[in-house]
């Protein structure tokens, strides 16, 4: 029987509720971070969005915070 193999958009990572590496679905968002109306369109920042696909725990992580 071969193995299934999972989707590029799920990793196995550690999860903080499960305490335990799990599927994670992985993606990338773009978030508006400024309230104001003028400069909006020029505040968007990558996130990197992480939800563990047993419990449902979901990360969000500014990708320049590095």
């Amino acid at each position: 029987m071969s193995k299934s193999r999972p989707k590029l958009s799920t990793l196995t990572e550690y999860c903080d509720v499960c305490d335990t590496r799990t599927p994670h679905k992985v993606s990338i968002d773009l978030r508006t971070e400024s309230t104001k109306e003028t400069n909006r369109a020029f505040s968007r920042e990558p996130y990197r969005v992480t939800e563990c696909q047993h419990c449902g725990e979901q990360i969000a992580q500014r990708m320049n915070d590095a």
